[in-house]
């Protein structure tokens, strides 16, 4: 199984809490902490080979049939990524998942073992999770189990809708929701504390694209991704708001030429597309 999603999502949390719960034994390779496990893979892809080097880099004995292995940040290594296929092949009883961001950009469709893998693709919180994440467990339970076509109860109503607007500035990453948990009694302070963490992560976003992007296009893109906030912001006049490109990009009209840029903020996961229905 591979967990796509953008960066700071989850992914190595969920898989982590997944081995520790599920697993008697949780094996953790991250490509891009340490090149060192990446050297293994440029032999060949055996499995058998790969999980006696892993043992000895790991200084851990992996039982195949009952321990789970994760290797995450799978992109920094193509070619682990294409292992998964002959792990699927020669090894099936081995519980094997990856993790990994960018995959749908600067990869080679070659890479990605097709047809012998699940993908799952994990997304910012929902409000219902970020309630259960701040604690707020019985508003939660009435979101899923409230019958929608009755009124929800006044006061219950009154602190979702104030909940709703703090999670439109909070989001949804859980490191961000984390923050806010933390200090949510005193909302300066905790606005304070979200929104540092939230420019550390916009920080790390804007890295990836001038390291995984290409200087041509690097600059395009993160203008494009700045603006869509801006833009989102204007007062419409009721009508569907539609995303202006030549807004975007000073100089630059026209959606051939800033389409590879949407392409490549949609691959990374960073911007969700939604076309305008009439």
């Amino acid at each position: 199984m591979i967990l796509r999603g953008a960066r700071q999502v989850g992914k190595t949390y969920t898989l982590k809490e997944f081995g520790n719960t599920d697993f008697p034994r949780c094996h953790y390779v991250n490509f891009e902490e340490d090149e060192r496990p990446g050297r293994i893979f440029e032999r060949d892809l055996k499995p058998d080979r790969i999980i006696e080097e892993l043992q000895f880099h790991l200084n851990q004995a992996i039982n195949r049939r009952a321990d789970l292995v994760i290797f995450d940040e799978i992109q920094r290594c193509p070619r682990a990524l294409t292992s998964l296929k002959y792990f699927s092949e020669e090894m099936p009883e081995l519980a094997l998942c990856a993790a990994g961001s960018l995959l749908g950009v600067g990869l080679n469709m070659e890479s990605f073992p097709v047809g012998k893998v699940q993908f799952l693709d994990l997304y910012p919180m929902s409000f219902y999770e970020f309630l259960t994440g701040i604690g707020k467990e019985r508003l939660a339970e009435l979101i899923r189990e409230h019958d929608l076509s009755q009124p929800i109860p006044d006061t219950a109503h009154e602190q979702m809708w104030e909940l709703w607007k703090r999670y439109l500035v909070v989001g949804g990453l859980p490191e961000v929701v984390n923050r806010y948990r933390e200090r949510q009694e005193n909302l300066y302070e905790a606005v304070q504390h979200v929104r540092k963490t939230q420019r550390d992560l916009i920080d790390a976003y804007v890295s990836d694209i001038a390291k995984h992007s290409g200087k041509a296009n690097a600059l395009h893109i993160e203008r494009l991704w700045r603006n869509i906030p801006e833009q989102l912001a204007r007062a419409g006049s009721g009508s569907t708001a539609k995303f202006k490109l030549r807004d975007a990009v000073p100089g630059i009209r026209g959606y051939e030429r800033l389409s590879s840029p949407l392409d490549w903020l949609e691959g990374a996961d960073l911007i969700i597309r939604i076309p305008i229905v009439d």
